[in-house]
């Protein structure tokens, strides 16, 4: 494993959403929402996360947030560009085009709907891998890829590509985090990627964040890890439980359609418009969601329902 500077991929990287206007990706608010997260203290951010609606995104538009966020950030947080697909080809020119962009890391996520095998997995990481001098962080979702990395897996591709340097574990399976921490030691980069249990993570050795929520709340998030960074653990387990609605709230339907809800209620986007197959959010979810922005000091309350 190649070495990192000690605070490169520790934190909060939100995965941000990608703001839509009559089917069209708005990267004027895009870059916006970067320097959102750059006043909120994140400490970086991902693009095309699952969060940003990738599968509906072409290749061009993906590549084109990852330049858009780059140039907005201007070097002041890194940005991660999550460059996987179904597709071998089109991860390969997702993860050259991210390089090309300048971006710090890549994210890769194991291909869906295959369901490949173990071995499969192993070398189709180790050929995109071998293709950029960038790290690579996986990315285990298996809710949603429906396939499952095993801790023997990530073994074998650490074997053969130094530039792998960590994992986003979107599951609740805290063993294999212990597992990988176990086998690799503290530098390897776990980042937590379900809200709910970014702080039990983090007690176990994670490094850091990658949490939707962290488009509505980027400084609350930012700051959970800041607090049990520094071993203020009361101040943590504090900011848990003041963000467990909101976090819960991210998944009242499929995620991002509540968060580009919130969003737009707070003033954050425009609209909460999605592409074809999400759709907007009904009436009395919306009531349920205003609730909880409200409890949390987050709804505009001169803001009218979309």
């Amino acid at each position: 494993m190649v070495s990192l500077e000690h605070s490169f991929l520790r934190g909060s990287y939100p995965p941000l959403v990608t703001p839509l206007r009559d089917g069209a990706v708005d990267y004027e608010t895009y870059a916006r929402l970067v320097e959102h997260q750059i006043e909120g203290g994140s400490h970086g951010i991902v693009v095309n996360g699952t969060t940003g609606e990738p599968s509906t995104l072409t290749v061009e538009e993906r590549n084109r947030l990852v330049e858009v966020a780059v140039n907005a950030a201007r070097g002041r947080i890194p940005v991660v560009a999550a460059t996987g697909s179904q597709s071998h080809a089109e991860t390969i020119e997702l993860t050259r085009g991210g390089e090309k962009a300048g971006a710090a890391a890549v994210l890769v996520v194991t291909p869906y709907f295959i369901r490949p095998p173990q071995r499969g997995l192993v070398e189709y990481y180790l050929d995109i891998g071998r293709r950029t001098d960038l790290p690579l962080l996986l990315y285990h979702i298996p809710g949603r890829a429906a396939v499952d990395l095993k801790a023997e897996t990530i073994v074998q591709i650490a074997d053969g590509l130094p530039t792998l340097v960590g994992i986003k574990h979107a599951a609740n399976d805290l063993e294999l985090v212990t597992e990988l921490l176990s086998r690799f030691g503290p530098e390897f980069r776990i980042f937590c990627g379900l809200e709910s249990l970014s702080l039990p993570m983090l007690a176990i050795g994670a490094a850091g964040l990658m949490n939707a929520v962290g488009n509505l709340a980027p400084a609350r998030v930012a700051a959970l890890y800041t607090q049990f960074a520094r071993g203020n653990w009361n101040e943590a387990r504090k900011l848990h439980y003041e963000l467990f609605e909101l976090n819960r709230s991210i998944f009242l339907d499929t995620n991002p359609i509540p968060l580009k809800y919130m969003m737009s209620r707070m003033g954050l986007l425009e609209s909460a418009e999605l592409r074809l197959p999400l759709v907007s959010l009904d009436a009395e979810r919306g009531r349920t969601l205003d609730g909880v922005l409200a409890r949390s000091g987050l709804l505009q309350t001169q803001t009218t329902a979309p």
